[in-house]
């Protein structure tokens, strides 16, 4: 096809969508190749030909036959091209604060678990040495309240009696200090 001509922006304008069409075949290609040259991404430059080319259409009265239609659409996808990469940055720079926040939650998170790892052991360890061990062989060891009453000669009810006071002070002393 010839270079567009004023005929063919006015057929344009007057919602003609067999000149839309030979303009948009005619000017496809270079529209394509200036658009990955500053995107360096063909999928969102055929995304944003299209876009321009829709933009035209929905504003085809706007369109000046007696003006260049090449300046002028080239400029169209120039600053489509400008306003794609704001729009990744600011994509990215979201991106960024969010993995950071991810970071910090985390962090807090892990401080949170140490902590309360910590008033559990400082917990344990003001237990009484007879609890803290049924407490171990119990937690630690896995053994059941029979395997510790014959280890320790004790009765199997000592033993239940002995967990249930070392559960019970624990969880007080953790939920004071969480408090």
């Amino acid at each position: 096809m010839a270079h567009p001509d004023e005929n063919i922006l006015r057929r344009v304008t007057q919602g003609d969508e067999v000149a839309f069409a030979e303009l948009y075949n005619y000017y496809k290609g270079p529209a394509l190749r200036f658009s990955i040259s500053l995107l360096k991404d063909e999928e969102e430059a055929e995304n944003m030909i299209q876009d321009v080319f829709v933009k035209l259409w929905i504003k085809r009265e706007q369109i000046k036959p007696d003006h260049n239609f090449s300046s002028y659409l080239f400029t169209c996808l120039r600053n489509m091209a400008f306003d794609y990469f704001k729009k990744v940055e600011k994509s990215e720079q979201l991106r960024k604060q969010f993995m950071e926040g991810m970071m910090l939650a985390g962090d807090e998170e892990k401080e949170e678990k140490e902590r309360r790892i910590s008033l559990v052991q400082s917990a344990v360890e003001s237990l009484s040495l007879k609890r803290k061990l049924i407490l171990k062989l119990n937690i630690e060891e896995g053994k059941s309240y029979q395997e510790i009453a014959e280890f320790l000669r004790i009765s199997k009810n000592t033993v239940k009696n002995q967990l249930v006071k070392a559960k019970q002070i624990l969880r007080e002393k953790v939920d004071v200090a969480t408090a």
